[in-house]
């Protein structure tokens, strides 16, 4: 096994709980070590001093009652012991301890008791630390009798440890609070700049982001606001470039399609017709493409209703199409250019195939469009060229096919300017199936 995978897998996914996560772990190792070592050297010193304490107290206690003291010696003692050393004294007189002991606890209050009376009495004694919930009785066997001690449990326990513990936990807890807050405060620029590249990927404006929080995320948010703005202005050179190309051809072509048109028909001239109109519809495509790059902003499109016109047009030019939509398919999308892609998918599965069906459905973060024709398909290895630009694969399709081979590659292009993206697969029973998927 991993070590290193499992321990990967183990990790919180989330900026914020990692960063939390290394907050935490010292501050609940720190109240483990402390209440370890505290327990095992001050807790234990503290509560074998006072044990000996209480011993020692009893011990001489005895030693001040002699033999047969009077009632007045006896008054004295018990006044002393009741006032200065908290001990509450009682006399059976001719009493013998019984020889069955009370069962001892395992626990280090019971353990240094019972040293500290067998060293410091020397006596017969028994001791009950449960005999209630404030006293402890302890009995010692005297020749005239069984002397009883009750000592109050404050005298065997120091109250302190506790305190050191709870306010241990409690400022590990009052921290971890305070750092949870601070974390999240720091986190928030970074999650902001994350949504703001995710909507500026799916070809959503972003107006409103300004680079805040620490120096490295405003760095960074900085880098992000300038990336945006050359990468649109990389495809604004791009697109006036290719519209202004575009319709400076437009010229010279309609000049020469007048000047063939006072020429006597020929071959020649019928195949420099044929020559010109092939170089219109690649104008065309360009203009096309142009479109697809332009600025249009997103809006709420439901993706429903837009397939439905879409389908609707395409019937009204003779195709044979079925529709089917499932769930909720709002999505916001610049409505005119995903209706230009969707579009070149079906005219391409209708140039290629007989009938032809559409499914679009949403898929957790995604809506996903199928368009499946049956037509002859596209080889596996193929499949990615005819994503570039003017490749027509004309071996696997129909000879008589139109096109320049821009369909696909625009498609592609809005679909990937949404953030999203155009798989090919082959259809269930042979044909193409086209996915379109786009992030909601």
């Amino acid at each position: 096994m991993d070590v290193g995978a499992e321990i990967k897998r183990l990790l919180p996914r989330r900026l914020l709980w990692r960063s939390l996560l290394i907050l935490m772990v010292p501050l609940v190792l720190l109240p483990v070590i402390v209440t370890i070592v505290f327990y095992n050297n001050h807790w234990e010193v503290v509560t074998r001093r006072l044990a000996y304490s209480v011993g020692g107290d009893i011990a001489v206690l005895i030693v001040m009652l002699k033999d047969s003291p009077t009632p007045e010696e006896w008054d004295d003692v018990r006044e002393l012991a009741m006032t200065h050393l908290s001990l509450n004294l009682s006399f059976e007189p001719g009493a013998i301890l019984p020889n069955q002991q009370v069962p001892i606890r395992d626990t280090m209050t019971d353990r240094w008791l019972q040293a500290a009376l067998t060293d410091q009495l020397r006596k017969p004694f028994i001791f009950d630390t449960d005999w209630s919930e404030r006293e402890v009785e302890i009995k010692v066997q005297l020749p005239e009798g069984v002397l009883r001690v009750l000592a109050p449990k404050k005298r065997l326990s120091s109250v302190t440890t506790y305190i050191v513990v709870l306010w241990t936990i409690g400022t590990s807890g009052v921290l971890f609070v305070v750092a949870t807050l601070f974390m999240r405060n720091q986190v928030r620029p970074i999650r902001r700049l994350a949504q703001a590249a995710e909507s500026f990927g799916k070809g959503r404006d972003v107006p409103d982001f300004r680079p805040t929080g620490a120096t490295e995320v405003r760095q960074a948010a900085a880098a992000f606001i300038e990336m945006r703005d050359r990468i649109k202005r990389q495809i604004a050179q791009r697109t006036d470039m290719l519209s202004g190309v575009s319709h400076d051809l437009r010229t010279p072509l309609t000049r020469m399609k007048l000047q063939l048109a006072m020429l006597k028909d020929s071959a020649e001239i019928s195949e420099l017709k044929t020559d010109i109109a092939e170089m219109e519809r690649m104008i065309e495509g360009y203009l096309a493409f142009v479109r697809g790059e332009g600025h249009e902003a997103p809006k709420e499109t439901d993706l429903a209703g837009l397939l439905g016109e879409i389908v609707d047009g395409a019937r009204r030019e003779g195709a044979v199409i079925e529709l089917e939509t499932e769930g909720d398919l709002n999505v916001p999308v610049r409505p005119n250019a995903i209706k230009r892609g969707i579009t070149n998918l079906v005219t391409n599965a209708t140039r290629y195939g007989k009938k032809v069906a559409i499914r679009a459905a949403r898929q957790a973060e995604t809506i996903e469009i199928t368009v499946i024709d049956d037509g002859p398909g596209i080889p596996a290895g193929k499949r990615e060229d005819v994503f570039r630009p003017f490749v027509r694969l004309e071996s696997s399709r129909n000879q008589d096919t139109g096109g320049i081979g821009l369909g696909l590659t625009i498609a592609r292009d809005i679909a990937r300017g949404h953030g999203g993206d155009i798989v090919l697969h082959d259809a269930p029973g042979g044909g193409l199936k086209a996915s379109l998927r786009l992030p909601v």
